[in-house]
């Protein structure tokens, strides 16, 4: 329930605070089902592969982690935050790599420029009762802009779910980017009158861009 205090989040006894969309909110503590599903153990094995890397650095070059990280600062909670150490920047770099398939790097990459995102929209068609699903990119995404995306969601959702990674965004032909196999080989095809989200953000050395979100709601048959 919403409730009027200091700003607080994190767990005390038997309670929970936290932000919500219009204020603080206090609910009871509830225990996370805990069915270890392929996703939760990947997540798991990639951050204590990333956990037992870090062990294996030697003094000198966690030093330079934690110099790197100076210049990164935690996301922001109740208001405040603060640098990373040497070990969160690590986890933080080479977990996005092995998230986007890429390898696992020793020594802190530079942070890069990030240019501006090819894909401007997602366009949901049905021609004949086949559906397909199409990201506008009037310039080429190239090999470092990645898709994300939910489950097919109602029509009358507009908060964004929680998403997936399903791979980078395929070739432009023609200002358009095909990403109906990417989509339907994850989450089967939508119906008619579902809404589909999708975000889509650049991956560079590790580090991520802002992502931009879409969504589109998948006509009757034209």
């Amino acid at each position: 329930m919403k409730i009027l205090d200091i700003p607080q989040s994190g767990k005390r006894g038997v309670n929970v605070s936290q932000q919500g969309r219009n204020g603080q909110i206090s609910r009871a503590l509830a225990l996370v089902s805990n069915p270890r599903t392929p996703a939760q153990m990947r997540i798991r094995t990639t951050f204590q592969t990333v956990v037992s890397r870090w062990r294996t650095l030697a003094t000198a070059d966690q030093l330079v982690w934690n110099a790197a990280a100076a210049g990164y600062q935690s996301v922001s909670r109740c208001g405040t935050s603060g640098p990373l150490t040497g070990q969160q920047l690590h986890a933080k770099i080479n977990c996005t790599n092995l998230l986007y398939g890429a390898e696992l790097v020793d020594v802190p990459p530079d942070k890069p420029a990030f240019g501006a995102l090819a894909v401007t929209n997602l366009v949901a068609a049905n021609a004949a009762d086949v559906i397909t699903l199409k990201l506008t990119c009037p310039a080429d995404p190239g090999a470092t802009t990645f898709l994300r995306a939910a489950p097919p969601e109602s029509n009358g959702r507009f908060s964004i779910p929680e998403m997936r990674v399903l791979g980078p965004v395929p070739a432009a032909v023609l200002g358009v980017s095909d990403i109906t196999g990417l989509y339907s080989a994850t989450f089967g095809m939508p119906k008619v009158n579902q809404k589909i989200f999708v975000a889509v953000n650049q991956v560079i050395d590790g580090h991520e861009s802002i992502p931009a979100t879409f969504w589109a709601v998948v006509p009757a048959a034209a």
